[in-house]
């Protein structure tokens, strides 16, 4: 950008159009690496490194979905859980993506969690119809993303001193649930299947969700809530042999600060995602806040990856009864006491999970603007 700026003739101005100027091999490169409204590296495995440096250091993960469509008055009680709004109310689902890019998320995730073909499938779709809807949910996110940067958000670009107007960088990240998500019974949060479930068992059940999803237009996969090593190392094991072209991350959960919901050593699973080159950031979701801190410092022990990190707001689930126990969890307030904390214990990714709301999420990106504002770190964003 300075040696443009030493040229004398007027046509060595920034031009994206311009075919022969000199800017043209820089514009070049950046298209290689960048997105339309997000980034995308040259290769997949920089690319949380390289969205990082573009967000200031720190990006915001978008916060509870499920659990804020039915806020909006979605019967979510259904084995197809938030993926069933997709099919009785796809505006909605808009709408609650919107919400997060408003509030100033950087990565939002696709209604995807639940969605298996085999529960479309005993829904009475086809294996055709049921892959249909899996992309369904990552096109509803992408056309929230470009609905936002192209006037729908108040917050979605900002201006250079030159007058530059440049975008919000925005990842679409393709949700995959646990096949204790799919059972439905509350085994996603124990981990326990049984030992008719092998490692092919789950290698099979995943194949070709994980398929779609990675030729959907997602930017990469939130492999999300696992909660066991024998799942994590199904993942990277899938990644691995099916070639999935574009990256992915790893987030455990826990609900005793120490090791997975399994009882598994989270050491060993998050050593799983470290060694998958596929995996791109390693983290924790769905775990109440006053873990988060000691369970950073763990993972932090076994992976130089970016760390992520978005905890649900503390309520206890009933899984029985399929609901949440009231003054269980803590406030926004609380929730984001906790911010500082853990960007001082490694996370560079920061969001909320089931209970935490579009406010949750504004609260943790005001925390994370004023730390990149004051970071070392130089970011450049470009409009292409």
């Amino acid at each position: 950008h300075r040696h443009l700026q030493r040229r004398k003739k007027p046509k060595a101005k920034l031009n994206y159009t311009e075919p022969n100027s000199a800017y043209k091999h820089l514009h070049l490169h950046l298209k290689t690496t960048l997105t339309y409204m997000g980034i995308k590296s040259i290769e997949p495995s920089t690319l949380m490194s390289d969205f990082l440096r573009q967000c200031g250091g720190y990006a915001v993960i978008d916060g509870g979905f499920a659990t804020e469509l039915e806020r909006h008055g979605a019967d979510l009680n259904d084995p197809l859980w938030s993926a069933k709004c997709l099919i009785s109310s796809p505006q909605l689902v808009k709408r609650v993506h919107l919400d997060y890019l408003e509030a100033g998320a950087n990565i939002i995730i696709s209604a995807s969690y639940q969605a298996t073909l085999q529960g479309f499938e005993a829904k009475g779709l086809s294996r055709e119809e049921g892959e249909a809807l899996l992309r369904k949910r990552v096109e509803i996110a992408s056309e929230a993303r470009d609905i936002y940067h192209n006037g729908g958000g108040k917050v979605s670009r900002n201006v250079l001193e030159s007058g530059k107007t440049l975008k919000r960088p925005v990842l679409v990240a393709a949700s995959v649930g646990s096949y204790g998500a799919y059972l439905a019974d509350g085994s996603e949060y124990c981990g326990i299947y049984g030992d008719s479930v092998t490692l092919e068992t789950l290698k099979d059940f995943h194949r070709r969700r994980v398929q779609v999803l990675a030729e959907s237009g997602a930017d990469l996969i939130a492999f999300e809530t696992i909660p066991n090593k024998l799942e994590a190392k199904a993942y990277a094991e899938l990644l691995e042999e099916e070639d999935i072209k574009i990256p992915a991350w790893f987030s455990f959960n826990s609900k005793d600060g120490i090791n997975v919901v399994s009882g598994d050593s989270l050491l060993e699973c998050a050593s799983i995602a470290h060694t998958c080159q596929q995996v791109v950031a390693v983290g924790i979701n769905c775990t109440p806040p006053r873990f988060i801190h000691g369970l950073i410092q763990s993972i932090r022990k076994v992976t130089t990856k970016p760390i992520l990190i978005y905890p649900n707001s503390g309520e206890t689930y009933d899984a029985g009864r399929k609901e949440w126990v009231q003054s269980t969890g803590v406030a926004d307030e609380d929730f984001v006491s906790y911010v500082g904390k853990w960007q001082e214990a490694g996370a560079s990714l920061i969001g909320g999970c089931c209970r935490t709301t579009p406010n949750t999420i504004r609260a943790i990106s005001k925390v994370l603007l004023s730390s990149s504002r004051s970071s070392s770190i130089t970011t450049l964003q470009f409009q292409d």
